[in-house]
């Protein structure tokens, strides 16, 4: 069975959420995932020369993830469903996630999955 995009479909946009506007049942993407580096690593003017303190530097992921479903939240993790079935819980202080538009989700989610055989 081929999936038929519509092709009348307006244009959406992914907007920003926070952690506590999550809710289940959602659909949301990756926009950045975030990494902690002492400060020594990148160089003067990050902190004295010996500090180990971290820095935050966000990495956007070079390969986009699929839309992800919010399957259950416990502050600061979130439990997500990808469109193969698999499960992964995600820690929000780690990601910045995009509530993603409900119609482009779903065709992507469906355009994603395994091919039954």
């Amino acid at each position: 069975m081929k999936t038929q995009v519509n092709k009348q479909r307006i244009a959406s946009l992914a907007a920003t959420v926070a952690a506590e506007d999550l809710r289940c049942g959602d659909f949301v993407g990756v926009l950045h995932e975030i990494i902690e580096v002492p400060s020594f690593l990148c160089g003067e003017g990050y902190g004295s020369p010996a500090s180990f303190d971290p820095i935050r530097v966000p990495y956007r992921p070079r390969k986009p993830i699929a839309p992800l479903r919010v399957e259950a939240i416990c502050l600061p993790f979130v439990f997500l469903k990808s469109p193969k079935g698999q499960f992964r819980t995600m820690d929000i202080r780690q990601v910045q996630f995009a509530r993603l538009d409900e119609g482009y989700a779903k065709v992507v989610w469906q355009a994603s999955r395994p091919k039954s055989e």
